[in-house]
């Protein structure tokens, strides 16, 4: 769903302000119950029509074993002659793909289409994959086992311990699948991110200016974020949050979700909920089966402290009438999926950092060394100075509402993301097949 999400919204953007009729393929091999739910959605605009591609025959190629982007590549390749047949079929005037989905960037060359990709995490993930078969090819040994940070050209140096899973071990196969899929980046027309110019200006500079880039070279970059899910189905339960949410004070409660994708374990969800208790802060929580096994678990709940409120399901930060959250809500508890943390910003609230997998380390530090975000002890200490007038509370306030103006405006029409997908847009329909 991470990577779903900001496509489907990308796709509702071309078709509601930039006039185009949008074919979204999807894969339907392996897809999950709220994938399907969300893209049968009855409220997707009339200029947006979803195609799902047949299931393929899996049988024989996945294992129990293998890693979520092993799987994912592997259906893609076996998928790829359904995709070539639908572009055969009406030719669009550009193709857009997923990250783990470049294989089809050989399809459009034979059929002479433009082939964009749009990597939905952030830049800095973009960058450090760029530089990956450079580093393949010139680095001997781990990369975890670097004695310095990875000092990516042009842009901020990145902590070992902070990459991303599919890059921590050489050896495995998510990692030959994951530099794969990379190295075809610089086949694409162009790059399109979820970000905008005020939050990733190092990264978005190093990508444009470097020579090192430059000579590669890399096909435009373009920020056209943040795209955040702009509309969630309510449940009579989500509503009876929502209204114990609305009879709180200003910024007086902790929201806590740590995704769609990961879980704690058993021993983490009782600190959790010790410590949630321990504090006295109103707070909701959204729990999840703890799982001591692997990063994924079943939603159920678990934990009611006093004043608080617990509840299943994958709710975003913004699922209220309106699209934003109630004043009461005044932090976020995350753990640091770009999705999320681009809800974070557009909605202005504070979020505190939880990184559990993928490239979640790497989002908490740019979001603490050039955001300004802090760690847990922020929240203890603002809500017990009694008048919430600790520095580092206020700064961490007056930072993120100014990048929430900022993420606003850039999505307006004259707004830089607005014009830079307007733009490219612009000559999709002045290009004839």
């Amino acid at each position: 769903m991470g990577h779903i999400i900001p496509l489907l919204e990308m796709a509702k953007r071309l078709a509601l302000h930039h006039g185009f009729h949008v074919s979204f393929i999807t894969i339907t091999t392996e897809a999950s119950a709220a994938q399907t739910q969300l893209l049968r959605s009855p409220n997707l605009p009339s200029g947006l029509h979803v195609v799902e591609l047949p299931p393929a025959d899996m049988s024989t190629i996945l294992h129990d074993d293998m890693t979520i982007v092993q799987r994912l590549c592997l259906i893609v390749q076996e998928s790829l002659p359904y995709i070539r047949s639908v572009l055969r079929e009406n030719p669009p005037r550009a193709l857009i793909v997923d990250i783990f989905c470049t294989d089809a960037f050989q399809i459009a060359k034979d059929l002479s289409i433009p082939a964009y990709s749009f990597f939905t995490a952030p830049t800095a993930l973009l960058a450090l994959s760029l530089y990956l078969p450079t580093m393949d090819r010139e680095i001997q040994g781990e990369y975890v086992d670097l004695p310095k940070p990875v000092q990516v050209p042009g842009c901020n140096a990145i902590r070992t311990e902070d990459l991303l899973d599919q890059v921590r071990n050489r050896k495995i196969e998510e990692y030959k699948w994951y530099l794969l899929s990379v190295s075809r980046l610089p086949m694409a027309v162009g790059i399109f991110v979820n970000t905008w110019e005020d939050l990733e200006p190092v990264w978005l500079r190093g990508l444009r200016e470097n020579s090192f880039f430059q000579q590669i070279p890399i096909p435009p970059v373009l920020p056209i974020g943040p795209l955040i899910k702009e509309d969630e189905p309510l449940t009579d339960f989500d509503n009876d949050c929502i209204a114990w949410l609305d009879k709180q004070l200003p910024d007086s409660v902790l929201f806590i979700s740590l995704g769609s994708g990961g879980t704690l374990t058993s021993t983490q969800l009782t600190e959790l909920a010790w410590g949630l208790e321990l504090s006295q802060q109103r707070f909701i929580l959204v729990v999840r089966t703890p799982s001591d096994a692997s990063a994924s678990g079943i939603s159920a709940p678990r934990v009611h402290g006093k004043d608080s409120r617990s509840w299943t399901g994958d709710p975003v930060l913004g699922s209220t009438s309106g699209g934003a959250p109630p004043p009461s809500t005044g932090g976020f508890l995350s753990h640091c999926g770009w999705n999320s943390t681009l809800e974070s910003i557009s909605h202005g609230v504070p979020m505190i950092a939880w990184p559990l997998y993928a490239e979640q380390r790497m989002n908490a530090t740019v979001l603490t060394e050039e955001v300004g975000w802090q760690r847990v002890q922020w929240w203890v200490k603002e809500k017990h100075s009694g008048t919430g007038g600790d520095r580092e509370g206020k700064e961490m306030r007056r930072r993120v509402r100014e990048l929430q103006s900022s993420a606003l405006a850039t999505l307006k029409p004259g707004g830089p993301s607005f014009e830079a997908l307007s733009e490219v847009a612009g000559t999709w329909t002045t290009t004839a097949h």
